[in-house]
């Protein structure tokens, strides 16, 4: 299964996950059959709340799941709609959460838990 988890910074495994999908600097894209890792820099981190476009913001590559701590509604609905599965984290490394996944640990995104917005407390997570 390729993960992609939006990251603080690009260090590999060691990265931190973000809080927020479209905001993300980077990304950071793990095989867990091959364990090859890939790092991106987010190429739609500045856009207008509501307007993410997920795939544009992973150039392009193809993945099975992303885990993010947080994402809005139109973002989540455009990945599950290309098939992808959005998983829950909490907080700490790829690679915490890679385990977190592989043991089924983490719960998948449904849309009451998805970002309303940052202002005004709008953010579920």
């Amino acid at each position: 299964m390729k993960i992609c988890f939006p990251t603080e910074t690009l260090q590999g495994l060691e990265s931190r996950v973000y809080e927020h999908f479209g905001s993300a600097p980077g990304f950071v894209i793990v095989d867990t059959e091959s364990k090859h890792v890939e790092e991106i820099s987010n190429n739609d981190q500045h856009h207008a709340h509501g307007m993410c476009q997920p795939l544009k913001a992973l150039g392009g590559r193809e993945v099975d799941a992303v885990a993010v701590g947080g994402i809005g509604m139109g973002a989540l609905m455009k990945l599950q709609a290309q098939g992808i599965r959005v998983f829950r984290v909490t907080q700490g490394t790829v690679e915490q959460n890679v385990q977190f996944i592989l043991k089924k640990n983490l719960p998948e995104f449904d849309a009451r838990f998805t970002c309303g917005g940052h202002t005004g407390g709008g953010c579920a997570h």
